[in-house]
């Protein structure tokens, strides 16, 4: 299935992506091919993920099989390191070597505030007291009309958002010169269902796309490691007696459910599974509809900004950029 824009007529963009976040090269390789045999064309990634070069030999070795470029649309991101109209040709060129495409199909700026780095690893400067260094200079709209003119060299076909609140989007958007955003990639789930953020694409015809979908199962374990988040941060969205009902009602999975209650919504979904039956069972969502009372017991389980996992604060003291986009938690 395909999504269109209102704001764009040649704009196609699969409705169902696999995502390629936090893996292993060849969990991520392996998941590709499971993903391209199946019938996926969207794949997600960034260059903040690591990834890009093992997904780029991936898809080398597809075409080599005969099949074309114009098949696949391809997601990246610029990273936070570069968010500065200097570094955005920079960055861009890293992702297409390693991606070893002519083109990105959708290039988003991934995050709204930026980061200095080190020249040397290219990854956030960080001081001595363990704070990372911010560029609190982000311009937005000095980033966009650098991004305006990669598109006219024809380095990406489309433009857009990831994790940008409602302000901010509302600031690219009215005074974007050439091309506006024609997507918004944001965290959404059930727990987390952003009715307002979604309400005002709609209105500006801004596409979305939800990120963690299934509310991030597989980023549990890397985020207690490396950030010591507490476990419960994360929502068992699959153990919730309402899903498990549901799902017995359609006799179809957990997963399922929660993927179709965002799709018949007209939302992008791009679910990250390394494993080859996962990745196909995802893409297997179109046989049946949920009704309207399910799709609104689903609607029940929003939790608003209490339901948000990603935050972003694992990045000390990044809360003190002026683009930090969320609301901060109360403190106790």
């Amino acid at each position: 299935m395909i999504k269109r824009s209102k704001l764009f007529k040649d704009f196609q963009m699969p409705i169902i992506g696999l995502g390629t976040w936090q893996a292993t090269d060849e969990i991520i390789a392996n998941a590709i091919q499971t993903a391209l045999s199946v019938g996926y064309r969207h794949i997600d990634t960034a260059f903040n993920y690591n990834n890009e070069t093992v997904i780029g030999d991936t898809l080398k070795k597809w075409f080599d099989q005969g099949h074309k470029r114009e098949e696949l649309f391809i997601t990246t991101k610029l990273p936070h390191i570069g968010n500065r109209p200097c570094d955005v040709s920079k960055f861009l060129n890293l992702s297409l070597e390693k991606l070893k495409l002519d083109y990105i199909d959708l290039y988003l700026i991934h995050i709204p505030f930026g980061f200095y780095y080190d020249n040397t690893t290219l990854t956030p400067a960080i001081d001595e007291n363990g704070y990372y260094v911010l560029d609190k200079e982000t311009d937005h709209l000095a980033v966009w009309e650098t991004l305006e003119k990669e598109v006219a060299r024809g380095r990406i076909r489309f433009l857009g958002l990831s994790n940008f609140n409602e302000t901010q989007i509302k600031n690219v958007f009215n005074n974007a010169k050439e091309i506006k955003p024609a997507v918004l990639q944001i965290e959404l789930h059930a727990y987390l269902q952003q009715v307002n953020l979604r309400n005002l694409c709609e209105e500006l015809g801004i596409v979305v796309t939800a990120y963690s979908p299934l509310g991030s199962p597989g980023a549990k374990e890397h985020f207690v490691n490396k950030y010591k988040y507490s476990p419960e941060t994360f929502p068992d969205l699959l153990g919730l007696q309402i899903v498990k009902e549901i799902s017995s009602k359609y006799n179809k999975s957990l997963g399922q459910i929660l993927l179709k209650h965002l799709i018949q919504q007209g939302i992008v979904i791009i679910p990250k599974s390394g494993n080859a039956n996962r990745i196909k069972e995802n893409f297997d969502i179109f046989d049946f509809e949920l009704s309207i009372d399910d799709i609104n017991e689903l609607n029940k389980l929003d939790r608003g900004e209490e339901g948000r996992i990603f935050n972003f604060l694992f990045w000390k003291g990044v809360e003190n950029h002026p683009q930090y986009p969320f609301k901060l938690p109360e403190k106790n």
